[in-house]
Formats: C-alpha cells, sequence, structure tokens
C-alpha cells in the first residue's frame, strides 16, 4: 500500500495482512445454533447454568434498566426465549440475533474446518453478540497455534501496546519495553514455529481494532485442546461479574470448577479479570469501538435516546396483548410525541416488568410480540 508501511505504534492497514479470512454468514451461525441445541450430551453445564439464571428473579429497582441482565422467564430453552441487556442502548433483546463471523488464520491451515472453530465458543459468541445491540453484526477471530502461556504473553503485549500507543507518541521507556516485548515474543513463536506468526497476528489484530472497530476480538488456538481469549475494546463491554460469576468453563469435564483448564477466557469475574485493551477517553489511535452507552426506546427501529436528568414521562401499561399493552397511555400519545421531541424526554416505563423503556406507546405495541416472551411483574426486593 502506498505510503503505508508497519509499524509497532501507529495503526496498521487491514490490506496489509497476509493471512486468509474466511466468512461464515448469518445462515451457517444459524445451523450451528440449531446443531448446539440438538447435542445430544444435554443437559449439560451451559443448560444447568441457564436453569440457574432462569430461577434468578430480577427486583423492582431504578438500577435493573441500567445494569447488565440475563433473563429466561417463559417457554422452553431456545435462544429466542433469553434476553439480555445490551450495554450500549440499554435494550433489552433476545439471543436469537446472528452474526457474520469473520475468520483469520494462515494459508497453512486451509484443511482446517472453521465450522468446528466458531461452534466450540458458541455459547460465548451468542451471549457476547447479545450484548451488543449495535457494532456485533460481525465477529472477527484470529486462528493460531499458540500454547496456553504464549496466548496470555501475546495478550498482555496487545494490552500494554493498545493503552500506551493509543495517544500517538510514547515515552522513550515505554517504546523500548514494546521493541523488547515484540523481539522477544517474535523470536519465541517463530523457534516454536507457530503460525501465523507473530508480526502477522499483531498486524492484523491491530489493523481490524482500528479498521472494523469491534467491542471485542477473539484469538482462538486450534492446539489439541482448543483455547480462546477474548479481548475488549474498553471495560464497559465486558460481561458484568453479578451475572456471570458462576458461567462454565467449557471443560469438558461436566464437575470442573477450576478455572486453570478454562477453554474459552470468560471474564467471570468482570474487568478486574478481563483482557481490556484500551481504558483511556482521549487518544488519537483509538483501538476499537468507543464506549459510548445510552438508554434508548426498546423498539429495535427507534432511534429516541433518553436523558437520566429527566422526570420520568410517565408508565407504560402492558398486560399480555399487543391490543392492551399500552392501556391508560394512550389518551396522552400527542403530549408524548411532544415531549418525545425535547432533549430531556425521560421515556414511558413498562408497568410490568419495569426494566424497559419507550419513547410512545405506538412503539410498545410494535415490540410487544417480543417483548410479551420476557415481560413479567418483579420479584419483591
Amino acid at each position: 500500500m502506498p505510503g503505508r508501511h508497519y509499524s509497532k505504534f501507529t495503526p496498521p492497514s487491514l490490506s496489509m495482512s497476509e493471512l486468509v479470512c474466511q466468512k461464515l454468514d448469518n445462515d451457517a451461525t444459524d445451523m450451528l445454533i440449531d446443531k448446539w441445541l440438538e447435542r445430544p450430551h444435554r443437559p449439560d453445564s451451559y443448560y444447568d447454568w441457564f436453569q440457574r439464571v432462569r430461577e434468578r428473579k430480577h427486583a423492582a429497582n431504578a438500577n435493573a434498566r441500567r445494569e447488565q441482565i440475563l433473563l429466561w422467564n417463559k417457554g422452553v430453552f431456545v435462544p429466542e426465549n433469553i434476553f439480555t441487556r445490551t450495554v450500549d442502548t440499554g435494550r433489552l433483546i433476545p439471543l436469537d440475533r446472528t452474526w457474520v463471523t469473520h475468520v483469520y488464520h494462515h494459508r497453512s491451515m486451509k484443511r482446517l474446518t472453521m465450522m468446528p472453530v466458531i461452534f466450540s465458543m458458541l455459547p460465548e459468541l451468542m451471549l457476547l453478540r447479545g450484548m451488543h445491540d449495535r457494532g456485533c453484526d460481525d465477529i472477527y477471530v484470529i486462528v493460531t497455534d499458540l500454547k496456553r502461556h504464549e496466548m496470555d504473553q501475546v495478550s498482555e503485549y496487545f494490552q500494554y501496546v493498545c493503552q500506551h500507543t493509543s495517544s500517538g507518541d510514547c515515552k522513550p521507556s515505554v517504546e523500548r519495553k514494546i521493541n523488547h516485548d515484540y523481539i522477544q515474543l517474535n523470536n519465541t513463536l517463530d523457534r516454536n514455529r507457530r503460525t501465523p506468526c507473530f508480526p502477522q497476528i499483531d498486524l492484523t489484530l491491530r489493523a481490524i481494532l482500528y479498521e472494523k472497530r469491534p467491542p471485542f476480538i477473539v484469538l482462538f488456538s486450534h492446539q489439541t485442546m482448543s483455547y480462546s481469549q477474548i479481548l475488549f475494546a474498553n471495560p464497559h463491554f465486558v460481561p458484568a461479574q453479578e451475572v456471570y460469576y458462576d458461567f462454565p468453563s467449557g471443560c469438558p469435564n461436566p464437575g470442573c470448577t477450576d478455572n486453570c483448564c478454562e477453554l474459552i477466557r470468560f471474564p467471570k469475574q468482570g474487568a478486574d479479570t478481563a483482557a481490556v485493551l484500551c481504558t483511556k477517553k482521549k487518544v488519537r489511535y483509538r483501538y476499537g469501538r468507543r464506549a459510548r452507552p445510552k438508554e434508548m426506546c426498546n423498539w429495535i427501529d427507534c432511534d429516541v435516546c433518553f436523558s437520566d436528568e429527566a422526570p420520568v414521562g410517565g408508565i407504560a401499561t402492558g398486560e399480555g396483548s399487543s391490543e392492551g399493552s399500552s392501556e391508560g397511555s394512550e389518551a396522552s400519545v400527542d403530549d408524548h410525541a411532544g415531549a418525545r421531541a425535547h432533549a430531556n424526554f425521560a421515556g414511558l416505563i413498562c408497568s410490568r416488568c419495569k426494566l424497559v423503556k419507550y419513547c410512545s406507546p405506538e412503539h410498545q405495541r410494535l415490540d410487544w410480540e417480543e417483548h410479551r416472551r420476557v415481560c413479567v411483574k418483579p420479584s419483591a426486593e
């Protein structure tokens, strides 16, 4: 690429990468989810965990509309009946939304089938996709053959680089450390004949973060026992400890609770144990998606954002049917439409579950077909 060269201190271009990109579209993801639901060894540790989630009832408090939450209130064990709070728009959406997976791998891995790669971490990807209303229609995975301790070293390197070079210039001491760690990792992986080589992993990962701006990226190792590391662009995108503290480790042994044999490094203890790449707010070279959380109308096609500073606009009642979901609010639709145009409109809260907001009774009726699968009265605190 003319005028562009590879540097450890500035973002590279994805066009410079020599890795092969294989895409798995939405239909392929749907097929994998169906196979996962039909797996013969169910119930398993994941199913047991979702059962425990079902037993956790949300309480009627103001924070329930702001914090991460995972709910399975009605129906059988299928993704469309399990809802999660999005960290970017504050909506409550089901886990049945699919995505396109971009798998980057070395050309020598062409015989490696990518479908099992995604299938091995499908529950984690479903949850992470459900946590993001926007920016997760595409998920990026880099396939390597790193061993566990090498993966940890590579993750630490990327955390240090993204946190210290995102502002452009860096101190001489930081530059020396990056150069030293880069050479050491490159020599180690080259000596162990790892593929792809470390420069290609570095180039591709930082280029994806800079150009595609995903909320997270996955490093996958296809060793005898597959292992994955999830790198988050911002701590705001990390799953909350209060929700995922007892999430399964992915170990084939159903009784295993040892984090040391985790097959997918899913951060069950929150941001403290997660691999977060950048925590700065004002940066020049931003790696990954910006963290700008909003609270929006729960109807998926609505772009109305609410303000926390304004008084709550009212209660939108829902009593079990789309026709009656807005009963008691229709008389004041015009008033709410006027308030909606105001920047400080706080929204209408669903009177049954008190977990979502709407900009109008009309949008509550439109959303009812989906929201009815999770809308129940909260438990007592």
